[in-house]
């Protein structure tokens, strides 16, 4: 059986940790790296670094595109670039009736979103968005269990969303945090959580509303040292006053942070030529919020209340489900925040609480799996590089109209937040 061909547009960290790692480690006998392209000629050198086995991919600007295609003839691309680069690398690869893996966001309004679509109805190649989230266990068996009717009808949905001091500043450092690079954190980051309630009550997004402020960055915050902008965490003078970075640093080593997935975007050694992921969290050009709170009605009849905080002193969820028969209850604690949490888990599991709607709670413990954003990262690579697992009683490998819906309620936020309005999205949501 011939391997699948792969290239890669936006030799990210993301890209690098996520996908090119695994490619050649884990999946190489059936997966061959055959392109790499980005904006930036110095990725190549630090994807090479930390994955030797890459040594011999060939290398490609942005511009060369047309070319890696063409000399490289990949079966499937990967879109992990900036956000606002995806939808016309998506659409110039669905021209060639060539697959697409995207990361999330799929685009960063549905305006894109929807030229995606267009595209790939025209075309021979389909698209696959990572919403890796999905793969949890814990939301796999969340699925499973409305899917099995264990609450009947989905009525309503309640999601708080928590992200902490180090975590959720961190996209204010940075591209994310500007609209026209990142669509806004409503779709950035809030798009894997939309695609998640979307998905447990296969819900269609019909009318969107949402508040929302810029409470904890920008010049106006709280613990902004002084309103000047320019700065820079690599050799700002007020670093030690400022308390979002000073938390994990000592004045002999300003760049230390704890161990998790935002390493990647810290390094000792220069990653990129020209743009810096330390831009101060303080500046006047930000231009997204980072605290908002959202309603939607859904085609089912469904409703949905969601908030999400950019910083808060721990990381994690509040979520429940109503339905006619009963309610479905569950949270999850983690991340490097500013105190310590209490163990949350028994026995290292994690747990949904079911309550009847006459009757007793029951508790049923889910096993946590290793790995990445709760322990679904290896299995959608599964996925990916092998296919979808044809015993699965129900799909999980999201596609461009899941991308489609996740965005347009994140789009519907900004806007919403932006002019009070609610919006319908029914015109152009089936």
């Amino acid at each position: 059986m011939a391997k699948k061909r792969y290239a890669v547009c936006g030799v990210s960290g993301r890209a690098i940790g996520m996908y090119i790692k695994p490619m050649m480690r884990n999946f190489s006998h059936c997966a061959e790296f055959v392109g790499m392209l980005d904006i930036d000629p110095l990725r190549f050198k630090v994807c090479k670094e930390i994955v030797p086995e890459a040594k011999d991919v060939p290398e490609y600007l942005a511009a060369d595109y047309d070319k890696m295609i063409a000399e490289q003839k990949p079966d499937a691309v990967f879109v992990i670039s900036m956000d606002c680069t995806h939808v016309e690398y998506i659409v110039r690869t669905l021209e060639k009736d060539i697959d697409v893996i995207c990361e999330k966001p799929m685009t960063t309004n549905t305006a894109d979103a929807l030229r995606v679509m267009e595209a790939e109805k025209k075309s021979k190649g389909k698209v696959i968005c990572t919403f890796n989230y999905r793969y949890s266990p814990i939301h796999t068996k969340l699925r499973e269990m409305i899917l099995d009717g264990k609450i009947g009808k989905v009525t309503h949905v309640d999601l708080n969303w928590y992200i902490d001091i180090h975590h959720g500043s961190s996209y204010f450092n940075r591209w994310n945090r500007m609209r026209e690079n990142s669509g806004s954190l409503s779709i950035h980051k809030s798009s894997h959580h939309f695609d998640l309630v979307n998905w447990w009550i296969d819900g269609v997004p019909e009318k969107v509303h949402a508040f929302g402020a810029l409470n904890h960055y920008g010049p106006n915050a709280p613990f902004n040292p002084s309103k000047k902008d320019g700065r820079n965490c690599e050799n700002c003078p007020e670093f030690m006053r400022c308390k979002y970075k000073a938390r994990w640093a000592t004045r002999n080593s300003r760049m230390y942070v704890p161990d998790d997935h935002l390493n990647s975007f810290e390094s000792k050694v220069k990653q990129y030529s020209e743009y810096s992921p330390y831009m101060c969290i303080f500046d006047s050009a930000i231009n997204i919020h980072d605290t908002f709170v959202v309603n939607v009605k859904y085609k089912n009849g469904a409703l949905l209340n969601y908030s999400a905080n950019f910083s808060t002193p721990f990381e994690g969820y509040r979520l429940a489900i109503n339905g006619t028969h009963g309610r479905l209850e569950s949270l999850e604690f983690q991340g490097a925040g500013g105190r310590a949490l209490p163990d949350l888990y028994e026995g290292g599991d994690q747990w949904i609480d079911y309550y009847p709607i006459f009757g007793g709670r029951e508790r049923i413990n889910v096993v946590k799996n290793e790995g990445g954003h709760g322990g679904g990262d290896p299995l959608i690579l599964e996925d990916i590089f092998l296919g979808e697992d044809p015993a699965r009683k129900f799909d999980i490998l999201a596609k461009s109209v899941d991308g489609l819906r996740a965005i347009c309620i994140g789009d519907a936020v900004y806007t919403s937040i932006m002019d009070g309005e609610v919006k319908d999205l029914s015109s152009f949501m089936e």
